[in-house]
């Protein structure tokens, strides 16, 4: 149980005390009523004694009596009605509320803290009304009148007449019949006379003399002259007299109280309640029922209009307004306002003196009395100590008469009956704390009435025997809980007696706690909670609740359950504050420990509570704390829920209809994943037309692609700075989310809509639906282009004209779905914009269905959904940035960057592009070529120029050449609509070559520049507003099958510089698939020939295979390769050798041709310097068409793959050389053996679609490199090396071998032997043969060498020798000679035979070094071909 004020030892005396009746007259009623008091009242405050007094017991032994304290109250002759007792004691309770900034205990109890009120006092208020409304009844005599004060004035004409009346009125009331009620202790009750004297205005000697005359009449003991109204009401303001009063009176200030106007004062009737509630209820000078005014019906009588067995537990009979009256009543009267401090002394005096004088001796002699009628009734031994049972059994009624008399509780004793005298006697021993004796009666009395089955008298006498037995000083024996018990029982049970069975309760779970036996206490109040009293339950389960947490181990959980019952009964009791307190209370145990349902209700029921004490603020943030936990309620309870807020809600915002706009918590919004996009929607493909892909809400983020796109911008903007980023460079960010860069303030353009992403998510089962949903911001206008001087205009919000917003009418979030809604605002001016949340309607479809499909869209008619009710609200964005972590600083401590997203600024008009592809495909064969077009619009009101387009594959598609010559006008000049530049030629030049040459410049692949960033040839270069330009555009199947997604990125400026935004970007993706066509493999290796018509400079033989590798369901019927062309600076193709005879190059399905070309260098002419960048086309033709392979497209691709084939070789890491010149000369000698010979293949294929017929060309690459090398025209897997083991060798030579290979050195000298094919010898005439060979040879660098040609023969192993065919060279054995640059040198030899027959003549041995070298790099010269001679007899 909760503490309180007074200990248990305090509290029974203080709830058992002697009873006195007051009996006035009217006049002696009006001298206590200038005071605003009754008699009664005026003695309140006084009435405990403040000295100890004395008394004898029946054995003459001295007993002290501390702290005594009588209570007298007016005669009222009717008993109270239980209704209205109920109604005083709900009144009492819901009087009693928590002090405001009342300190609550904390009470830490596992893992809990929790804020509990130590005191309960509206249970201490209820306690003590309880105690002291109770009626008095037959069975005990502790609240029946011991004595009765007879009061009259001094002022009366007779005032001695007037006793004598009273007197007998007082006898009337005792002994008439026809009052059973009040209940008077003995016959005899003793008289007090007391006489008022108004010191203000009466005549005090005749007060004197009045006095005089009652002692000589009543006797000195039994009178006494009061004096009072010392001073005069009007002086009342000069000093402040204290007011004992009013806390003694506050506490029934909630009857209602009605003024008397009929007196000389308004007079004002206050129930007390510190004794049995009796009290005048007016002051009429009437005579009711020939009683006089001083006795009425109880205060506590019902009017005779409401229904006595109205239960007054009914949830709406409290009426909080009567306690504000009442207390408005109260405060402004003055209790005891002619009274002094003196009168006070005298009216404590007084009770002293009645109770010193006259109440205790008269107690006295009446417990002396009745021990002594007792004991001379039995005639036995004179103490009552030593009696035991059988004395007091012989004056019974007969057996037969003890059964009539039974009733539910037992036996009905006679008033004279032995057994009740001593109860009678027991009960005045309790009452004077005489408890020794008092226990020894009660345990008597007890016997007897077990033995004759009394049970309503056993009961009484168990529950007095175990209080007794509890307060006896020195505690000679344990407190008997279980007479306690059986107590209880008897009384609920048995004599259906609830009231007695609760003081029970009340006064056991008192001592049981202050014996600290919590455990027990609790089950006792639980106990007692029945359905008849919703109240009383109430106030019992919350007691049980604090015995439950002030146990030594605190038992948390039951508190908290406890509290839950107790404020469901308060509930029921009407008494929302305190329902609303219990529940509060209980909830600090639930909350956050994931009994998510209790929370729920109880939060459900705070709403409810709070709602209806119109606490708003606290019913909102209950219910809303339902709705945003994630709630396992099941959806027509989560409907309800939200129906509940929702309504609470509106009562809230029509309390305050102009006040802020307040926060709504469904949905939920997930304000990190919020996204930003400026910029207009992408407009849908129209026909052949197909918009740039750009950048959309709809695309999901990828960090890989971000990235690519930002090295594209990279690159444009260093080719637009002349190679250099500028430091203050930042990527355009046309979309904004959570992985985008949010650290600076993100810029718009004026004009241009920007919409917001925002994600909700519906955590209920119940649909939600959001009208008149919008965004919320506010816009600071700015001119950044004027003066720093100017100031800052206004922050507006809601303005259409700085900033339209667009509003969608209906948004539904279906049941536990996550949905974005994207909102837009339309920026009319420029300035700073803050955008901080979404301002919407919240409310619920009727009947709660979930709607199949998707929300209601901006633009559809409202009322698709019928909303039952809807408050508006607004939720804030607020995105935390991403945590800081570079500092120390950063790192040790929890720091968040900002996430500017939601504040862009925007700034002035910029152009605006639209780029639209026509006739783009989606799908190519390797290296096919397909024109298309491309249009650029301008849809902004500004021009704009410097549009250029990046992309990391350049080599897919031109927009021409940069000459208007070199790029074919349109698709219908040429037959089959081809897409090259073509020339009819006659077929008679078939196999010779057309040379044509072209710069690379031409084709904007200067030196230096980025191949990737190309512009693109606007006319003008600029594009005005509102103007579109239509451009072609190649495109080139890439090498490699597969799906392809190619970035292209637009670059443009405007005419006008803006400060803020130097540049924009339009992004496309174009996805093509390709599958394969042609795979051509090509190989170049010297011709042995010297002497071919060009003279020097050597030719070689180039082999090319292609092999048709197209898988059928492409619709591929065959290949036509057209035409051959080669490009090169130093070489060209001469002419076709023909392996075959077949002209018509045809290749079916996995067909394969090989074809030989013979490329010879090309004249100095034609080979001009090398910086010009000319490149030489030589076309050989397959049919009667030249493609000008030196035009666009054709050049334009081969350039393209040229330049990026330079890149990957680039890209290989070269090795460091440490000694520069061998690396020089290792250099020479592999200049030797390159070539740079590229080739191209073009073709066309014949396709089978829809029965029709399309052609399809296009052209493969082949860049030869090396001499001996194969080629291929698409790009090799890398065949993984196979696993080694490893080996751990200290390397001895760190430097890289720089010594070239064989096949280097081989090609550093050509050699070629000139001979007759057969010689013819007469052997039998000559025997030796002697043959002139002419041995070329040639420097194919251009650096001197120094050869050695050696003529012996190797011989290698004894069988060499028995070689039948060996010969001789004559001669030099050894040649030294030196070549300069490319010289061609001849030696003259000879050879001798012996014998006829095949010949070897590849014998000499040739060893180069290069002249400036001191290493020598000799190694054999070895030719690929054998020499071979016949050697004729004739």
């Amino acid at each position: 149980m909760a503490q309180c004020v007074q200990s248990v030892q305090e509290l029974i005396p203080d709830s058992f005390v002697p009873c006195v009746a007051a009996l006035c007259s009217d006049e002696a009623e009006r001298l206590t009523r200038r005071n605003h008091l009754s008699f009664a009242e005026l003695l309140k405050p006084f009435s405990r004694l403040t000295s100890e007094v004395h008394m004898r017991d029946p054995n003459n032994q001295l007993h002290i009596i501390k702290n005594l304290k009588i209570a007298v109250s007016n005669i009222i002759t009717q008993p109270p009605q239980p209704g209205a007792i109920r109604k005083l004691l709900n009144d009492v309770v819901s009087a009693s509320q928590p002090a405001e900034g009342l300190v609550a205990n904390v009470i830490t109890a596992g893992d809990y803290d929790l804020n509990i009120s130590a005191t309960t006092p509206w249970f201490e208020s209820y306690r003590e009304t309880f105690l002291q409304s109770m009626p008095a009844s037959d069975h005990e005599f502790l609240n029946h009148y011991l004595a009765c004060m007879l009061v009259a004035s001094s002022s009366e004409a007779e005032p001695v007449e007037q006793f004598s009346k009273l007197s007998q009125e007082q006898h009337r009331i005792q002994h008439n019949s026809d009052y059973s009620y009040p209940k008077w202790f003995i016959p005899n009750t003793l008289k007090y006379y007391v006489l008022l004297h108004d010191v203000s205005a009466g005549d005090e000697q005749r007060a004197d003399s009045v006095y005089e005359e009652m002692k000589q009449k009543y006797g000195t003991q039994c009178c006494y002259l009061l004096k009072i109204n010392s001073r005069t009401s009007n002086r009342a303001s000069d000093e402040q007299i204290p007011d004992p009063w009013s806390q003694y009176l506050q506490k029934n200030s909630i009857q209602n109280q009605e003024s008397y106007e009929d007196g000389p004062y308004a007079i004002t009737a206050n129930k007390n309640s510190d004794s049995n509630l009796f009290s005048l209820d007016g002051l009429d000078n009437e005579v009711k029922d020939g009683l006089p005014n001083n006795f009425r019906t109880h205060s506590l009588q019902l009017d005779q209009s409401s229904d006595p067995s109205n239960s007054f537990d009914g949830p709406d009979h409290v009426k909080s307004s009567s306690s504000h009256e009442t207390k408005k009543t109260n405060t402004g009267i003055i209790h005891g306002a002619c009274l002094t401090l003196t009168d006070h002394d005298r009216i404590r005096q007084f009770i002293q003196e009645f109770t010193f004088r006259g109440l205790l001796p008269h107690i006295e002699k009446t417990i002396r009395q009745l021990n002594d009628q007792l004991i001379s009734r039995k005639g036995l031994s004179r103490s009552l100590f030593s009696a035991t049972k059988k004395w007091f059994s012989g004056s019974k009624v007969p057996e037969k008469s003890i059964n009539e008399l039974k009733n539910t509780s037992g036996l009905l004793y006679p008033p004279e009956a032995p057994e009740l005298q001593i109860r009678k006697m027991a009960d005045l021993c309790f009452l004077v704390q005489h408890y020794d004796l008092a226990y020894s009666c009660y345990h008597t009395a007890k016997k007897d009435f077990l033995n004759d089955q009394a049970m309503l008298y056993a009961a009484g006498a168990l529950e007095m025997a175990a209080v007794s037995a509890f307060l006896q000083p020195g505690a000679p024996r344990p407190y008997p809980a279980h007479y306690m018990d059986t107590a209880i029982q008897t009384y609920r049970d048995i004599c259906k007696n609830m009231v007695l069975a609760e003081r029970c309760v009340l006064l056991s779970a008192e001592i049981l706690k202050s014996q600290s036996k919590y455990s027990e206490a609790a089950a006792l109040l639980i106990r007692l909670t029945s359905e008849d009293s919703d109240l009383r339950s109430a106030l019992l389960l919350e007691q049980a609740a604090h015995c439950f947490i002030n146990m030594k181990s605190p038992m948390v959980r039951k508190y908290a359950f406890h509290m839950i019952l107790a404020g469901h009964r308060f509930s029921k009791a009407g008494q929302k504050k305190h329902a609303l307190r219990c529940y509060c209370q209980a909830m600090q145990v639930y909350k956050g420990k994931g009994w998510s349902l209790a929370e729920d209700h109880i939060n459900f029921t705070i709403g409810r509570q709070s709602y209806t004490l119109r606490q708003l603020d606290n019913a909102v943030s209950a219910f809303r704390h339902i709705l945003i936990n994630e709630s396992k309620q099941s959806a027509p309870q989560q409907g309800a829920f939200l129906r509940e807020y929702l309504y609470v809600y509106k009562n809230v915002s029509q309390l305050s209809p102009d006040g802020p706009l307040p926060q709504l918590p469904l949905p939920y919004i997930n304000s990190s994943a919020t996204r930003l996009f400026f910029g207009h929607d992408r407009r849908p493909a129209d026909g052949e037309k197909q918009a740039a892909t750009h950048i959309s809400l709809d695309q999901e983020y990828d960090s890989e692609s971000s990235q690519q796109w930002r090295e594209l911008e990279e690159q444009v903007v260093a080719v637009v700075n002349k190679g250099v980023i500028p430091s203050n460079f930042h990527p355009i960010q046309y979309c904004l989310n959570s992985y985008s860069d949010n650290s600076r303030f993100p810029l718009a353009v004026v004009e241009e809509p920007i919409t917001v992403e925002v994600a909700f998510r519906n955590p209920l089962k119940v649909p939600l639906l959001l009208t008149d949903l919008s965004l919320l911001w506010k816009f600071q206008p700015k001119d950044f282009s004027g003066m720093d001087n100017e100031e800052v205009k206004e922050l507006v919000t809601g303005e259409p004209k700085m900033i339209g917003t667009e509003v969608v009418s209906e948004f539904l979030i279906n049941s536990e779905e996550s949905k974005v809604a994207r909102l837009k605002l339309f920026p009319h001016h420029i300035g700073e914009l803050h955008i901080l949340g979404v301002v919407y309607n919240l409310g619920t479809i009727q009947g709660s269905v979930t709607v199949d499909g998707i929300g209601a869209l901006p633009g559809c008619h409202t009322g698709k959904y019928s909303s039952s009710m809807s408050v508006r609200g607004r939720q804030d964005l607020e995105i935390q940035g991403p945590r800081l972590n570079n500092t120390k600083e950063e790192k040790t401590s929890i720091k968040y960057g900002p996430d500017r997203r939601l504040d862009p600024i925007i700034t002035e008009e910029m152009p605006l592009l639209e780029v639209f592809f026509i006739h783009f495909p989606t799908g190519l064969l390797c290296g096919e070529i397909r024109k298309a077009y491309v249009e650029f619009v301008n849809v902004s009101k500004c021009p704009l120029t410097g549009l250029k387009v990046v992309s990391k594959r350049p080599e897919f598609f031109t927009f021409g050449g940069n000459t208007a010559v070199l790029t074919p006008l349109s698709p219908s000049a040429s037959e089959n609509c081809s897409a090259y530049k073509t020339v009819v030629t006659e077929s008679t030049s078939m196999c010779t070559a057309l040379i044509s040459s072209a710069s690379s410049l031409d084709f904007g692949i200067g030196i230096g520049s980025q191949p990737e960033v190309i512009p693109v040839p606007l006319p003008d270069t600029v594009l005005l507003p509102g103007a579109s330009v239509q451009l072609p555009m190649w495109l080139r199947g890439p090498d490699e099958e597969g799906v392809h997604e190619i970035n292209f990125l637009f670059y443009y400026e405007s005419v006008k510089k803006q400060p803020k935004i130097r540049h924009r970007i339009l992004r496309h993706t174009a996805v093509i698939c390709t599958s394969r066509s042609l795979n051509v493999r090509a190989t170049v290796c010297r011709s042995n020939s010297l002497e071919d018509e060009e003279g020097r400079g050597g030719n070689m033989l180039v082999f090319v295979d292609v092999e048709n590798i197209n898988t059928s369901e492409a619709g591929v019927k065959e290949f036509h390769i057209v035409q051959v062309s080669s490009s090169s600076k130093h070489w060209k193709l001469q002419k076709s050798v023909n392996l075959s005879e077949n002209k018509d190059a045809k290749l079916a399905s996995r067909e394969k041709g090989k074809f030989c070309f013979k490329a010879v260098r090309c004249k100095e002419k034609e080979a001009v310097t090398q910086s010009s960048e000319k490149y030489t086309f030589a076309d050989i033709i397959f049919g009667n068409e030249q493609i000008v392979s030196s035009a666009s497209p054709c050049a334009d691709f081969f350039h393209r793959s040229l330049s990026s084939e330079l890149k990957k070789s680039r890209a290989q890491p070269s090795v460091h050389k440490v000694k520069q010149s061998l690396e020089d000369a290792v250099r020479v000698i592999q200049k030797c053996s390159e070539v740079d010979l590229n080739i191209v293949i073009l073709w066309k294929a014949y396709v089978v679609e829809d029965s029709k017929q399309l052609i399809l060309e296009g052209q493969h690459h082949v860049i030869l490199h090396t001499i001996g090398k194969e080629a291929f025209s698409y790009p090799q897997k890398q065949e993984p090396p196979e696993m080694e083991l490893l080996k751990f060798v200290r390397p001895e030579n760190t430097t890289v071998s720089s010594r070239p290979s064989v096949e280097q050195l081989s090609s550093l000298i050509k050699t070629s032997l000139h001979y007759p094919e057969s010689f013819n010898h007469p052997f039998h005439q000559k025997s030796l043969c002697f043959v002139p060979v002419t041995l070329l040879l040639s420097n194919c660098s251009k650096a001197d060498v120094d050869v050695i040609v050696d003529l012996r023969h190797k011989t290698t192993s004894p069988e060499a020798l028995e070689i039948h065919g060996s010969f001789t060279w004559l001669g030099q054995t050894q040649y030294k000679l030196q070549l300069k640059s490319q010289e061609i040198h001849s030696l003259q030899l000879k050879a001798c035979f012996v014998h006829t027959g095949v010949y070897n003549l590849g014998t000499p041995r040739v060893f180069a070094k290069l002249s400036d070298q001191v290493t020598v790099f000799e190694t054999n010269q070895q030719n690929s071909m054998p020499a071979l001679i016949i050697i004729n007899n004739v």
